[in-house]
């Protein structure tokens, strides 16, 4: 990411309003219309499915360690997503 100097593309009524909230500091802009993460791709659902997969294989008694070898993910990662399946079937 590059970042713009403001003085350049602002008028400075707006960087006098800005400074007020943030001065000094770098802040991130969002664009307009962007696309929320994995809109554009089948990212978000591989990824989906494969933790739904991964909670079926937990549930069938496979243990975290093994779940972490085979999917090539942390310990972290797995109990991780362990963590966020249960809390999405509790909340449905």
């Amino acid at each position: 990411m590059s970042y713009i100097n403001a003085e350049k593309v602002l008028p400075r009524e707006l960087i006098d309003t800005i400074q007020q909230y943030v001065s000094g500091k770098a802040i991130y802009i969002p664009s307009v219309g962007k696309k929320s993460w994995g809109s554009q791709t089948d990212t978000k659902e591989y990824l989906h499915k494969r933790n739904v997969q991964i909670y079926i294989e937990y549930k069938e008694g496979a243990s975290i360690d093994e779940l972490a070898n085979d999917y090539a993910l942390s310990e972290k990662s797995i109990k991780r997503i362990i963590r966020g399946i249960r809390k999405s079937e509790l909340n449905d």
